[in-house]
């Protein structure tokens, strides 16, 4: 760890030898921006067959980067609302299977696994019905819409040995990757805390999306959308911007925090906080939603054999004045500050002087004068000439992904890689649920209007 850090810091300064670090790094150009390269490749491409359950925008999303990986073919796609079904004909082929049932796709003894894109309140029920039937699961984050149903689906996991895997990408990321290799090396000290954040100022970044001029109870399966959520007259803006209302979302919480979250637990290895305290305001998207769009919260992650205590203060806000459309994370240590964004990361570290200082805001003025001298006779036979109490900042070592480089392609190749040949899945449903409970606790704590604890070993509440 010493040896790592060493040669890290003199990377950080100038130094050609980061390779001896044992890092991993692949990288190209000067020592102070440095190119990161995946590690992550697809296994043997025996074919697999996959179904769409949920064809918005994320469906989409996914399934394209799905296709990409090799072996991997589209069987079924599945939607409530025939415009879609009307899309997927258009765009994957007429012979494609559709319906607007997903019991019909997961009965189909030709669709290996699938991808669940739908609204939050769904993700449960089809998640652990697609493992029953023998279908492997790519789900989106996050993995419940309620704390308590987690559970079932790691039991699920389990009981029938299918692969599961959360569709939040940042844990495949090569710059979260390689930054946790970074975090580990010891190079910025001991960590402290964690800054968390994602910010939006368009009206599609605060999820008004567009509706269909047909959309009715005629095109849309209404009832069927409702789920286990209250009975109510058809409504399209609800249907196709239901991450608004939480009857069928998660809001900010779920939706962003979530994958902050899974990147302070892909950095770190930590299973969780223990205590979640947030606060939320409905401040400037007043279009009868009923999500926050601001939210900030503050979380204390305890000491454990993985690692020690620090904090994450995380925040979204959608209706930010700025206009940077920030998304990131600064680990901050005792001795420098990793700075991550999407598929970036920079590194810059400080050394402190070994001599305290005196002088300044400092005591030794009120000393007396024949105090003074002594003071400074003492401190020179202890410290030298060396005046001290200050640090120097070493120049910063920026690391980027390659341009093109594509997180969710990475995420996806682990996830047909379990399936294939048995390859690790990090998030699975356990790391899963240990990354959307404490997510979906800050809603809890803003509803509550106090702190609210969690067990991140157990997985439960207290």
């Amino acid at each position: 760890m010493k040896n790592q850090r060493r040669d890290f810091l003199k990377k950080a300064t100038g130094s050609l030898a980061l390779a001896s670090t044992g890092l991993g790094f692949s990288y190209q150009a000067s020592a102070k921006s440095l190119t990161l390269h995946s590690q992550i490749k697809t296994s043997a491409n025996d074919k697999i067959r996959i179904g769409l359950i949920g064809a918005g925008i994320i469906g989409h999303y996914d399934t394209d980067t799905a296709l990409k990986v090799d072996g991997v073919e589209l069987a079924a796609a599945c939607d409530l609302y025939t415009g879609r079904i009307a899309y997927a004909h258009e765009k994957w082929g007429k012979d494609l299977f559709t319906t607007r049932d997903y019991r019909e796709l997961l009965a189909r003894p030709d669709i290996d696994a699938v991808l669940i894109c739908t609204p939050d309140h769904w993700h449960q029920r089809i998640a652990i019905d697609a493992m029953k039937a023998g279908k492997h699961v790519y789900c989106e984050k996050p993995m419940v819409q309620r704390i308590e149903d987690g559970q079932a689906i790691i039991d699920t996991e389990k009981a029938t040995g299918k692969v599961f895997q959360v569709g939040s990408q940042r844990a495949s990321s090569v710059a979260v990757l390689e930054a946790k290799k970074v975090l580990e090396s010891g190079v910025i000290g001991d960590l402290t805390m964690i800054s968390a954040y994602c910010d939006r100022s368009t009206s599609s970044g605060a999820w008004n999306y567009s509706i269909p001029r047909d959309a009715s109870p005629e095109t849309v399966d209404w009832d069927e959308f409702l789920g286990y959520a209250p009975k109510i007259p058809f409504d399209a803006t609800r249907f196709f911007r239901w991450r608004n209302y939480s009857d069928y979302g998660t809001g900010a919480a779920g939706d962003l925090i979530v994958h902050l979250l899974t990147t302070v637990h892909t950095l770190t290895g930590s299973h969780g906080p223990n205590k979640i305290f947030s606060a939320g305001d409905l401040k400037y998207w007043k279009d009868g939603r009923d999500a926050y769009d601001v939210i900030n919260a503050l979380m204390t992650y305890p000491a454990n054999d993985r690692h020690d205590s620090f904090q994450v203060s995380t925040r979204v806000n959608l209706c930010d004045g700025e206009g940077k459309g920030e998304f990131g994370l600064r680990l901050i240590g005792t001795d420098g500050v990793i700075t991550i964004g999407w598929n970036d990361f920079t590194v810059q570290t400080l050394k402190r002087s070994a001599a305290p200082g005196y002088g300044g805001y400092d005591s030794f003025t009120s000393f007396s004068k024949e105090e003074k001298v002594e003071f400074e006779k003492w401190y020179k036979a202890t410290y030298g000439d060396e005046r001290g109490g200050g640090y120097t900042r070493n120049e910063p070592v920026d690391f980027k992904a390659p341009q093109g480089y594509d997180d969710r392609l990475d995420h996806m190749r682990v996830f047909f890689n379990g399936i294939r040949e048995g390859g690790a899945i990090l998030e699975d449903a356990t790391f899963g649920l240990r990354a959307a409970a404490p997510s979906l606790a800050c809603n809890l704590s803003i509803a509550q209007q106090k702190p609210i604890t969690w067990d991140p070993e157990a997985m439960r509440l207290i």
